[in-house]
């Protein structure tokens, strides 16, 4: 079987009844926010009814209510959805949906905008239009409740999720106090403007749209210059309470490629950056760098190496031209697959060593073997003209 038939047996194994892609198996069968949503974009230009059916689910539960148990608030979209009884005492601290997240609420948009670019569904647009603009609502009037600019978060429950990005968990693996500004939450928050604003220019609505692009362009340039560190010649990871920026070396940044917010001026600086020793693997681009004092390769973020993670710089290098660098993170993720047999939630990599960590007597984290954003992310890494260059 070739590595595309596999990855496709991968989607299909994880494709609901409903259309959408469930995150994972065994663990995470179900429909998630950021998971899902980033996993609907992956597969956008190769079977777009994903998104269509990710976004019309999502919007069913989103946030109308502000509950401090499950972290809703009106506009947003859930984490982590669980429609049954047996699945949610596993978790009897939360209530579901969780909406303890971040950034689904503007990949939400995101998705929107970039399947009706893709499809000229206008239907769909005008069928969520209600959601999309209570999406935006929720980014500017609880996504940044100090009013500053930048996306936030701080739990509401205290059993809930500590972090909430992408790199979230019930602990301060991050080291930052919240509320916490990522940097990447930030060009996503960027991208969702614009989306926001294409969105409402396609129903004639101006007085909405000019507001979203000038927010976008503020965004843009207030991220650059709470952000960029002269000492690190890098993009920080994130802003705490006090608004004191978090100076690890980490591949977060590399996001915001694909999301059009890096300032043009450090563009070099953040490819050459991704690729030094201490974050570039023959694996892939770990999630942070082994000369962090707290790196350690096997853990879920503090330094292995995730697809999913790989894809938005792979995106985001194609997004800026720099396809070199580009196929370096394509064939390194196909050396992974290789090398697995198939391509997992995440791994370490150890000297230049692959390191399985979805066995059962696996070191560190315990991965998921199948993920929907790893396989659906390699599969459109190997899909796009040209995936058979050379680096």
């Amino acid at each position: 079987m070739s590595v595309r038939d596999a990855l496709w047996d991968d989607i299909r194994r994880l494709r609901a009844p409903e259309g959408y892609l469930r995150a994972g198996a065994p663990r995470y069968a179900t429909l998630f926010g950021r998971d899902s949503l980033i996993a609907a974009w992956q597969l956008l230009d190769w079977d777009a009814g994903v998104a269509s059916a990710t976004l019309r689910a999502l919007a069913r539960y989103q946030g109308r209510n502000v509950d401090a148990v499950s972290e809703e608030e009106p506009g947003k979209i859930p984490h982590e959805c669980r429609f049954d009884a047996a699945s949610q005492a596993e978790m009897p601290d939360w209530k579901f949906p969780y909406y303890g997240s971040v950034d689904s609420t503007p990949l939400f948009l995101i998705l929107a905008d970039a399947y009706v670019r893709a499809t000229q569904d206008r239907g769909l647009a005008a069928d969520l239009w209600p959601s999309l603009l209570a999406a935006h609502r929720w980014m500017e009037a609880y996504g940044d409740a100090d009013h500053d600019g930048f996306l936030e978060y701080a739990r509401k429950n205290p059993r809930g999720l500590l972090h909430q990005g992408w790199k979230d968990g019930s602990e301060d693996h991050l080291k930052v106090e919240p509320p916490v500004a990522l940097v990447e939450a930030q060009g996503y928050a960027v991208a969702a403007h614009e989306a926001f604003a294409r969105l409402a220019a396609l129903r004639g609505l101006d007085d909405s749209a000019e507001p979203a692009h000038r927010a976008a362009a503020l965004l843009r340039r207030r991220l650059d210059e709470a952000f960029w560190d002269d000492g690190m010649g890098f993009y920080g990871l994130a802003l705490d309470r006090a608004k004191r920026l978090r100076r690890a070396a980490t591949s977060n940044p590399g996001h915001l490629l694909l999301c059009g917010a890096v300032e043009p001026s450090r563009l070099d600086a953040v490819v050459e950056r991704l690729f030094q020793p201490d974050l570039w693997t023959p694996y892939g681009i770990r999630t942070h760098a082994t000369t962090e004092p707290d790196f350690d390769p096997t853990s879920y973020h503090l330094g292995s190496v995730w697809p999913h993670d790989n894809w938005f710089l792979y995106r985001g290098l194609l997004a800026v031209r720099r396809v070199r660098e580009a196929v370096r993170v394509r064939e390194a993720l196909l050396r992974a697959h290789a090398e697995l047999g198939r391509i997992p939630e995440l791994y370490a990599v150890v000297g230049e060593r692959l390191v399985d960590l979805s066995g059962p007597t696996s070191p560190g984290a315990h991965a998921n073997p199948l993920q929907a954003w790893a396989s659906a992310g390699l599969l459109d890494m190997v899909s796009r003209p040209g995936a058979q260059l050379s680096p």
